[in-house]
């Protein structure tokens, strides 16, 4: 029985109800400082994964109880440290590898701090979360009819590591490319790269919303604490794949905007019956795309730290890709809004743009104006 551990935190203090639900009569901004104070502990066992070769994985949910505002907040020292305590009991636990879920992935040098303090292997989980937002693009670019040569690109978060690795692997498939972030230079150097790799036409902006408004399809994968695109940023028509946890897109989206269509990147379907004894969110026997990669490198008997750093090879997610098919692992379908997209969605979506189409393949623009603030 090969093991494994993720490493879990709360997105926000309601989170803590998902393990408390008592603790909701408390103060929130009481809970969030003193809970931080808290060791790490396991939260539940995960069991029930069956490659399809035969080979099984038993898990846990590791705790490190510290929401995201204050993993951006407090000094990056303090975190690394209660992540590494998070790591140590995985390892306690007889753990091989241990991952990295939402912030702890972030903070610092994104695992290698991490990694130098167990002995045992430590994974981000990147690498398949890009495999899986690429897959789910090409879906739902397929669902609705985009025709993704055709298509201008906005990859939100681009000088980031998945942001990164997804323009760069993108870029070969599309007609235009903008990648927007907080700082322009790493931006101009993510694409002279991509301009050596491809023949697409790219360009760099800080501007957010001007570079929304002109985009078709849009991957989103900031590391903001707070929503970052807003219904009045985006065109007609436009297929959003958000990545990001806490989600970058505001759910006044899905509120006031019937012309876009917007789903979660990394949702995987987990093979055998799995049962990960606390509820995170998700349908049965699903997970996201970065506890996949754990389980998959530990199906695969692979204990050594695959994906950490700020770089990800197209090497690494052709890999994992390739593992994960291995073992059964799968995209879930689309998920928007923490709710299975239906086919009736499709078609409704569909028919609302058909006719809003121009020239190329491109869509008319119902955005505001203004600027966003750059992620």
């Amino acid at each position: 029985m090969e093991r494994f551990a993720f490493i879990i935190h709360p997105l926000d203090v309601s989170d803590f109800y998902r393990k408390f639900p008592w603790i909701r009569i408390l103060p929130n901004t009481w809970l969030e400082s003193t809970l931080r104070h808290l060791p790490a502990f396991k939260v539940s066992e995960i069991t029930g994964i069956k490659s399809l070769t035969g080979r099984e994985a038993q898990g846990y949910f590791v705790a490190c109880p510290i929401t995201s505002r204050l993993m951006q907040k407090l000094p990056t020292d303090y975190v690394l440290n209660k992540i590494s305590e998070s790591a140590q009991l995985a390892e306690g636990l007889g753990a091989g590898i241990v991952g990295l879920g939402a912030f702890t992935a972030v903070v610092g040098d994104a695992g290698i701090t991490v990694a130098k303090k167990v002995n045992i292997a430590v994974t981000t989980g990147n690498s398949y979360t890009v495999a899986t937002a690429l897959q789910g693009i090409k879906k739902a670019a397929e669902l609705l009819e985009v025709d993704l040569s055709s298509a201008n690109l906005a990859i939100l978060g681009a000088n980031g590591s998945i942001g990164k690795a997804c323009a760069r692997i993108l870029a070969k498939e599309v007609k235009e490319l903008t990648l927007i972030g907080r700082r322009l230079p790493a931006l101009d150097e993510v694409a002279r790269l991509i301009s050596q790799e491809s023949q697409v036409s790219v360009t760099t902006t800080l501007d957010t919303q001007a570079a929304l408004q002109r985009a078709d399809v849009v991957v989103t994968v900031t590391s903001a604490v707070d929503t970052v695109i807003e219904p009045e940023y985006l065109k007609s028509g436009a297929i959003v794949c958000d990545v990001a946890r806490p989600r970058d897109v505001s759910k006044r989206v899905a509120e006031v905007r019937d012309d876009v269509f917007v789903f979660e990147g990394g949702v995987v379907k987990v093979p055998g019956s799995v049962e990960f004894g606390f509820n995170f969110g998700f349908p049965a026997g699903t997970s996201y795309a970065c506890m996949a990669e754990t389980m998959i490198l530990a199906l695969e008997g692979r204990y050594q730290s695959f994906t950490l750093g700020r770089e990800i090879t197209v090497d690494q997610i052709t890999e994992i890709a390739s593992l994960a098919q291995k073992h059964g692992f799968s995209l879930a379908g689309l998920r928007s809004f923490d709710r299975a997209v239906t086919d009736d969605e499709i078609r409704a979506f569909q028919k609302k743009i058909k006719g809003k189409r121009l020239g190329y393949g491109g869509l008319s623009s119902t955005a505001g104006k203004g600027q966003a603030d750059s992620a």
